[in-house]
């Protein structure tokens, strides 16, 4: 099964190795017929930990890291 890849902008560089990632998915409400913005915050493992607050990053599945942490960086897009 193909791992998962996401973008989204960094919310937080705060944790040593870790940023934490908020990616924003759109789609049409059923019953109003409304485009409708939902996020979601993903942990995200960042290994040189270059990566700043308020850049796009892209992560991509992979297995459990920590408690948390399920995904890491590819790239930063």
């Amino acid at each position: 099964m193909p791992k998962r890849i996401l973008h989204g902008t960094v919310v937080s560089d705060k944790n040593e190795k870790t940023i934490v990632v908020r990616v924003e998915r759109r789609f049409t409400h059923p019953l109003l017929k409304k485009t409708v913005r939902r996020s979601k915050k993903y942990h995200a493992h960042d290994e040189s930990n270059a990566i700043k607050t308020g850049e796009m990053v892209s992560i991509r599945e992979c297995v459990p890291i920590s408690k948390n942490k399920r995904w890491r960086v590819i790239s930063n897009a």
